[in-house]
């Protein structure tokens, strides 16, 4: 089951600095043996609340991947460079089944409510 990366993401002044840069050229080299992908980046349109900054879609082949992308030496060796020159909400959530529907969850939640 694929698992995504969203990273609600704010650039001070809305520039990278030349650490960020390095941060931006390094990173993608450690996320390919992982089988990491990005899928969307950039600003969004706001519709409902507030979204400062922009946002980061990343895809991994599984939950297990992710993980070991984010924990793996060579990301570490660079993660620092994102913590110190950016803010980031960072979540990690894996793919709904391909027979999911809103309604069929609605009713789960209400069975679970009714004990049964």
């Amino acid at each position: 089951m694929k698992t995504y990366l969203i990273n609600h993401l704010r650039i001070p002044g809305d520039i990278p600095n030349d650490a960020g840069l390095t941060y931006l050229e390094q990173v993608e080299a450690t996320v390919a043996p992982f089988g990491g992908r990005w899928l969307a980046q950039g600003s969004a349109d706001v519709v409902e609340g507030a979204w400062p900054g922009s946002v980061v879609l990343m895809e991994f082949p599984s939950r297990d991947a992710a993980t070991s992308w984010y924990n793996s030496p060579a990301y570490q060796a660079i993660l620092p460079l994102r913590l110190k020159n950016a803010i980031s909400d960072l979540i990690l959530i894996d793919q709904i089944p391909e027979d999911f529907t809103i309604k069929g969850f609605a009713s789960e939640v209400r069975r679970a409510i009714r004990g049964g």
